[in-house]
């Protein structure tokens, strides 16, 4: 029987050329990881030698060479080849030998399942697929629920007549395989209810940016097609791999909800295996996995990658009846993988038009160009090239046209659907589950796709401006001075891992407030007694799943910090506690009912002096009890905590008394305390400040300002807002060296080295400790520094 079947057990990743990429692997992880926790469903695999045995019974060889030679000499069209390839291959009649092994297979497989007829997922498998530098996406078929050895055998037929649809022969041509020497093995796997469960994709890599660090999963209810074909909105969760071995940690960097409104499951009709149904309103509002589910996946894809030695590609499934979580498919990652790793481009958009649509930002890059609009696969023909591929959602179908779009934007689909996968392969831009792109914008519209700001994916109206940038990291010079950088939007952060920063000087928390969580922390504490109905209504969405309010600020502020500490871990993280002032506090969703109307907000109730005021400080314990979870449940103990706008003395010693009482303790579990030099008090009491705080950082914005009296913000006075004033410098100088006579560290991570690279230099000069800077400017001001030090 091995010369046509083999079961799974029997295999090893090294049989690709007798069964594909697709079955070595499962073969492989039954065989070598069973003992570490890797659950595969039990199946076998018809062999390659089956398939040519298949073709060359028929005497089908050369009728499908002579197609092919048409179709590449242009006397035929690729949708007029594929067919015709098809229908031969679907005419054909199994030898007996072949017949007799898959019958006898699917009977023990059967038998071991404790059925007569086991419900089985039929795989294409090519021999050339999986491989490193080539995924083959869902280039060939899947055939879900079949059952009986009649529809078993058809299955089977169907997938060597797939090796020959469109978008395999255009794929094909693409990597530059030959078509005759690709063949195909078919893999019949035991279902796993996940009909009844869920199912999903995970990576052991950022799609995006190939941060190495972390697993994405994307889980969705029901089979597992709809995630992989991009039709369903999954939920997508993100973990840190380093912690996932420390015991009582939840390294779960993000869980977003997705809007998963359908789901496809077990057809009992006559000839129809699956049907795609509508969820419920509560499935819709739940989270397809536990945080338990959650880590379970993500150390198996851990442990898979640890074998393979190699980032991977992996599809997995829970059993409805038992919970159980399986590995279907695994293959490496072909795209981050194969990044150049010291090789880095910087997209700037320069001119934005209004915001049309927006959805999961896939590639890193901006394309411009005029809209297409192609409703089905059918319409194909109608897409001009070079043009911005406008669809509800994409499956392999589609990527004859789209290798030759612009760039790619769906209604539908996660970071792990077919249109993100190809999309990311082909070096294409793309915006998908915008929701609503197919109904927004029209064909032959200019746009401008722009996938270079985050993971949110925004679409222009217009033509833009952009600059492009390479960044090079392969000839960064060391420096004594530690050079930082300043982040504050988490979900931009992994684009700036590769970069050797000493850690992240300044991360902003009101931006996370701001742009994720969007509330003010006391109407979450007191939500019953919101007088702006409005407002009510927008928390309740934004909250739906928190029985806790104040337990959805903690848990957003939380992971979204942690998205940022994860970049640069074990490398310290300085964490900016809330920044706003009163206006803008109040601009924050119920914040109008809690804060004061001030005449100067710019140096009125704001930092230090909130957080131990009684008409602030449960707000500010929230804060606190954030990051408490980052550092002591999450794991990302190299987060330092930054008190800002911090007066007197006796101010920091309030301030410290109420993060204690919550559990942040100077010093304790090795938390170190900063405090912002940005008021000239900072710099007169340095000595004061610095018994009561482990370093300083300046902010030269704000110690400008207060320096010389000039407002910042005003156009009229913008001639006199210098950096480098004679007593602005003085102050910086007299700063580090009053904190250093003490032992306390002082870094800088104002604008100015940012905007002047030169400035640095004056900052050496000076003696600083560290320099934090935007992460565009990072390589611009390590040069200036390792000059300034020579």
């Amino acid at each position: 029987m091995d010369a046509n079947v083999i079961f799974f057990e029997h295999l090893k990743r090294a049989d690709v050329a007798r069964v594909g990429g697709k079955n070595s692997s499962l073969g492989e992880m039954i065989g070598t990881l069973s003992a570490r926790g890797i659950r595969v469903p039990a199946g076998f695999a018809t062999t390659a030698d089956a398939y040519r045995a298949y073709i060359a019974h028929n005497d089908l060889g050369n009728r499908i060479g002579a197609v092919l030679a048409d179709l590449a000499a242009g006397r035929v069209a690729l949708a007029e080849a594929g067919r015709a390839i098809r229908g031969m291959v679907l005419a054909g009649e199994w030898p007996a030998d072949i017949l007799a092994d898959i019958r006898k297979a699917y009977r023990e497989l059967s038998a071991r399942a404790g059925k007569a007829a086991a419900s089985v997922a039929v795989r294409s498998s090519a021999t050339a697929e999986d491989l490193p530098d080539a995924s083959f996406a869902g280039q060939q078929e899947t055939y879900l629920n079949v059952e009986g050895e009649a529809a078993l055998l058809d299955a089977c037929r169907r997938c060597y007549a797939s090796l020959f649809t469109d978008r395999a022969i255009t794929y094909r041509s693409l990597k530059g395989f030959d078509h005759m020497k690709v063949a195909l093995s078919v893999g019949v796997q035991q279902m796993v209810r996940s009909d009844i469960g869920g199912s999903g994709v995970m990576f052991s890599i950022d799609t995006e940016s190939g941060f190495d660090k972390v697993v994405l999963i994307t889980a969705a209810w029901g089979l597992g097609e709809n995630v992989v074909q991009g039709a369903v909105d999954p939920d997508e969760y993100v973990v840190f791999k380093p912690f996932l071995t420390r015991p009582g940690l939840v390294p779960i960097l993000e869980k977003r909800l997705g809007e998963k409104e359908i789901k496809m499951i077990y057809d009992a009709g006559a000839g129809k295996t699956t049907k795609n149904v509508a969820t419920s309103k509560a499935e819709r509002e739940a989270f397809v996995l536990t945080d338990a589910e959650i880590l379970e996946l993500a150390r198996m894809a851990a442990t898979i990658e640890d074998h393979y030695g190699l980032p991977m590609d992996m599809e997995w499934a829970r059993d409805g009846d038992t919970g159980a979580l399986y590995i279907v498919q695994a293959r490496p990652e072909t795209v981050q993988s194969r990044t150049a790793a010291g090789a880095m481009k910087a997209y700037t958009v320069k001119t934005k038009g209004p915001v049309l649509v927006s959805g999961l930002s896939v590639g890193n890059a901006v394309a411009t160009g005029r809209v297409c609009v192609i409703e089905s696969a059918r319409q194909i023909d109608q897409f001009v090239d070079g043009a911005i591929l406008v669809t509800s959602t994409t499956d392999p179908d589609w990527v004859p046209i789209m290798k030759k779009a612009a760039a790619i934007v769906t209604d539908h689909g996660g970071r792990t659907s077919h249109a993100a996968i190809v999309s990311r392969e082909l070096g294409v831009p793309a915006v998908v589950g915008t929701g609503n792109a197919t109904q927004a914008l029209t064909t032959g519209q200019e746009i401008t796709v722009n996938c270079a700001e985050g993971e949110t994916g925004l679409v222009h109206a217009g033509i833009s401006t952009f600059t492009v940038e390479d960044l090079s990291l392969d000839r960064v010079p060391q420096t004594r001075t530690r050079i930082m950088t300043n982040m504050a939007d988490p979900s931009s952060a992994a684009r700036w891992w590769r970069l050797p920063s000493d850690g992240v000087g300044l991360a902003r928390m009101e931006f996370v407030i701001n742009n994720v969580l969007r509330v003010h922390p006391l109407a979450l504490l007191h939500f019953d007694t919101l007088t702006d109905a409005r407002a009510r209504d927008d928390i309740a969405a934004l909250t739906r799943g928190y029985a806790d309010k104040a337990e959805y600020f903690v848990d957003g502020l939380a992971r979204g910090l942690s998205r940022i500490a994860a970049v640069v871990w074990p490398k310290p993280v300085i964490v900016r506690m809330s920044d706003f002032k009163t206006n803008e506090y109040a601009e924050l969703l119920g914040g109008r009912q809690f804060e004061p109307v001030e005449e100067n907000p710019m140096i009125g109730f704001r930092g230090a002096s909130r957080y131990y005021h009684p008409s602030y400080r449960e707000g500010f314990t929230l804060e606190c009890r954030a990051i408490r979870r980052l550092r002591e449940e999450m794991g990302f103990d190299n987060v330092v905590v930054m008190i800002p706008f911090c007066r007197t003395p006796e101010e920091a010693d309030r301030v410290l008394a109420v993060m204690a009482e919550a559990g942040l303790e100077r010093g304790k579990n090795g938390l170190q305390v900063y405090v912002m030099c940005e008021i000239p008090a900072n710099v007169i009491l340095a000595e004061d400040f610095a018994q009561r705080f482990d370093g300083f950082s300046i902010g030269s914005n704000d110690l400008t300002q207060l320096t010389l009296g000039v407002d910042r913000d005003s156009g009229d006075l913008a001639g006199l807002f210098d950096e480098r004033n004679a007593a602005v410098l003085w102050m910086i100088r007299t700063v580090i060296e009053r904190a250093h006579r003490v032992g306390a560290k002082v870094g800088l991570c104002g604008q100015a080295p940012s905007n002047d690279p030169a400035f640095a230099r004056l900052l050496v000069e000076a003696g600083i400790d560290s320099i934090s800077v935007t992460p565009d400017s990072f390589l611009a001001v390590k040069t200036h520094v390792a000059a300034a030090e020579a």
